[in-house]
């Protein structure tokens, strides 16, 4: 069974993670590279190093390499009057938002140890949440043609997201992940148009919004944590 390393690296800058990740990244990508030689010669390998890693980031929007800058509706002096941060990066989708409140997942895991299927690894990251929300009495849905969390439209509401994914690979090993929205101040979503989808139909939510009242992140990542190692079929280190 793979062991993976589980951090929480509490609130931390936006940049300050990134850095992280690529150097955990390389760092995994440059033990698979030795472990194939070291299998040749017929010696010991290393352990993967796979990573699980949960943060909150003070306010920033991130825009994906597919994304579009009109979907940025702020300009520079008004991101820096209220407090925002922005960044280009390299995952795929378009622009979304992180702030307190929110749990942000950085799995680093080299899927030639578990699959080699983008498609049902994107699956497994939206399963996770769709499990911890069901212990909440919510109903996770994935909607055709998007990634990420949904909840049912009602006769009231539009469907709503309620957790952002946007991925991407070097050498099988994977970067930047999800955001899912717990206690998150969703006004910093009308700063945007989320992920690219500008339909009236469709709406951006949290687990607070959608349950009346402020939960206990700790506990809501302790459920999350649990349901990523029973999908993936992995030990905590």
């Amino acid at each position: 069974m793979q062991q993976v390393i589980f951090e929480d690296l509490g609130l931390i800058s936006y940049q300050t993670a990134w850095d992280y990740q690529a150097e955990q990244q390389r760092a995994i990508i440059d033990r698979k590279l030795a472990n194939r030689q070291r299998k040749k010669d017929g010696q010991p390998i290393e352990a993967s190093g796979h990573r699980l890693i949960f943060c909150e980031h003070p306010p920033v929007y991130t825009l994906g390499k597919s994304g579009s800058m009109d979907h940025l509706l702020l300009n520079e002096s008004e991101l820096q009057e209220q407090g925002f941060e922005f960044f280009k990066i390299n995952r795929g989708g378009d622009i979304t938002y992180h702030g307190p409140g929110q749990i942000v997942g950085y799995p680093l895991f080299d899927l030639d140890e578990f699959f080699t299927d983008i498609h049902r690894y994107v699956r497994y990251l939206e399963e996770a949440v769709i499990r911890t929300i069901a212990e909440y009495g919510l109903s996770g849905q994935r909607v055709k043609g998007y990634t990420g969390v949904w909840l049912d439209a009602t006769d009231r509401l539009p469907e709503r997201k309620i957790c952002a994914i946007g991925v991407h690979l070097s050498r099988w090993v994977t970067l930047h992940g999800f955001a899912f929205n717990v206690n998150t101040d969703l006004s910093h979503f009308d700063n945007i148009v989320p992920c690219g989808i500008a339909d009236q139909d469709k709406a951006v939510t949290s687990l607070a919004r959608e349950l009346g009242e402020s939960l206990p992140i700790e506990e809501v990542k302790s459920k999350l944590k649990l349901h990523f190692a029973q999908l993936f079929g992995y030990q905590y280190a």
